[in-house]
Formats: structure tokens, sequence, C-alpha cells
């Protein structure tokens, strides 16, 4: 048994992870953000959370930047 034989290079790395929110299997480099600046891309260095959920959470968790508009200046 050749161990070459037996692995490629894509098993070893990742290449779709699945979103911990939506679940759904998306592509590791373009479907989520890097979480570590690091040098070679490893899988960890990768968000659990995909892109189009993590800009939902965001807009969701946004305060509101409404002022009072009815505001009015007091009468002295």
């Amino acid at each position: 048994m050749d161990i070459e034989q037996q692995f490629e290079l894509g098993h070893l790395l990742l290449h779709e992870r699945k979103c911990r929110s939506c679940g759904e299997l998306k592509n590791l480099i373009d479907g989520f953000y890097r979480t570590r600046k690091n040098r070679s891309p490893i899988p960890s260095s990768y968000s659990y959370e995909c892109k189009v959920c993590t800009i939902k959470r965001i807009i969701k968790s946004r305060k509101d930047t409404v002022v009072n508009i009815n505001w009015e200046y007091p009468d002295w």
C-alpha cells in the first residue's frame, strides 16, 4: 500500500465548510471570512459562519441610528 496513492492534496485541505448558522455547505475561500492573518491560508484561519450569515447578524444587531425627530426647542 502506497500512502501517496491513498491520499491526495485535496483530502488534506478543506475545500468546503458547513456554516454554523444556516447549515449550508459553502466554498471555504469564497464563502467565509478569514479570522487570522496567516501567510498560508489554512482551514483553521477561516470563520465558522459564512459571509451572508455574518452580514445578516451585523445588520440585525446594529443600533437604530434614527434620532427622535419630533424634538422641539423648549419654549422658555
